[in-house]
């Protein structure tokens, strides 16, 4: 009798926050500085889910710094309401935590509610067009009649390009050498001068170079073409078979956050994912649209922790 009781008194309880929620401003927390792709995206997105909760305000607020941990340990430490929420790249938090381990002041998996995984960014094979390579097979091919000579630029040592690469030599059985800089914008620019001869990278970032003549696109890293560059193959229908990397982005809430307050953000992302004008605004930016219960959405974490662990532990990758 207790136990039926304590459940009742749970349900009613679970059912007043849904039918209160929300009731004063709901805060995106985007842990990077303003101007980012995920800055854009949060304030596209911001009113069109404060209009799915009934009008209440969604504000959009920049707390960057510590590679996005500042942010994101914000959320993880705030109250279990549903009013503070992390609106950020699961990819790269899941590298950092994987490659930074206690030293990150919360859990992916354990400190958040997952509410949604919203999005996908793919990554693309780009090389400067005076590597004499017209497809991933005969840059391979290159790469493994001279060890070494290659050089892959990236935004940094642990940045998703690192990893990629890494990735890359592997599946590929090839060598090339490394070259980290302080940021993408450098990388892509010496990409461009020719000072390096590859980089996997977005597609939201190489695209107006690839339109532009000034890099060549060779296979993208998504499980299906891209309707910006639908003549480049994947990556495995250019010969590596399972190779996938895709940048995905995912909306989190405190832990312990009730399960109908994290149903109804779920459900309103949802409907504005549906929309045929978000969905096209986002492929604009590069962003293929994706929707999950957020069940679905825990368990693409543990498979992008997963994911990132082995590669940074086969690849020996140690932080700066």
């Amino acid at each position: 009798m207790l136990k039926v009781l304590a459940f009742l008194f749970s349900f009613l309880i679970a059912s007043s926050a849904l039918a209160q929620y929300p009731e004063r401003p709901v805060t995106l927390v985007v842990p990077y500085p303003p101007g980012g792709g995920l800055d854009i995206t949060a304030r596209q997105i911001a009113p069109l889910l404060s209009k799915e909760l009934g009008g209440q305000a969604v504000v959009v607020e920049n707390r960057a710094g510590a590679t996005g941990s500042i942010g994101a340990n914000a959320v993880a430490k705030a109250n279990p309401d549903g009013y503070l929420l992390l609106w950020s790249s699961l990819t790269s938090h899941s590298i950092h935590g994987s490659l930074y381990g206690a030293q990150v002041p919360y859990d992916l998996e354990k400190s958040f509610a997952p509410v949604v995984v919203f999005g996908a960014i793919p990554l693309v094979f780009v090389v400067n067009p005076g590597v004499q390579a017209n497809n991933l097979s005969e840059l391979i091919a290159l790469a493994k009649a001279k060890p070494g000579a290659l050089a892959f630029a990236s935004g940094g040592n642990g940045s998703v390009q690192h990893l990629a690469g890494e990735m890359f030599q592997r599946s590929a059985g090839i060598q090339m050498l490394h070259v980290p800089y302080k940021g993408i914008g450098p990388a892509v620019n010496d990409l461009i001068g020719g000072q390096v001869q590859l980089i996997v990278e977005s597609l939201a970032a190489t695209l107006p170079h690839i339109k532009g003549g000034r890099m060549r696109a060779l296979a993208v890293a998504s499980s299906q073409r891209e309707a910006t560059i639908p003549e480049v193959p994947t990556a495995a229908e250019a010969g590596l078979k399972g190779f996938e990397v895709t940048v995905k982005l995912f909306l989190l809430a405190p832990p312990q956050t009730p399960a109908p307050v994290v149903a109804r953000l779920n459900g309103a992302m949802k409907t504005i994912l549906d929309s045929a004008a978000v969905k096209e605004s986002l492929q604009k930016q590069a962003v293929v649209p994706m929707w999950q219960p957020p069940e679905e959405a825990g368990r693409l974490i543990r498979d992008e922790n997963a994911k990132w662990t082995k590669v940074i532990r086969d690849g020996n990758i140690k932080p700066e």
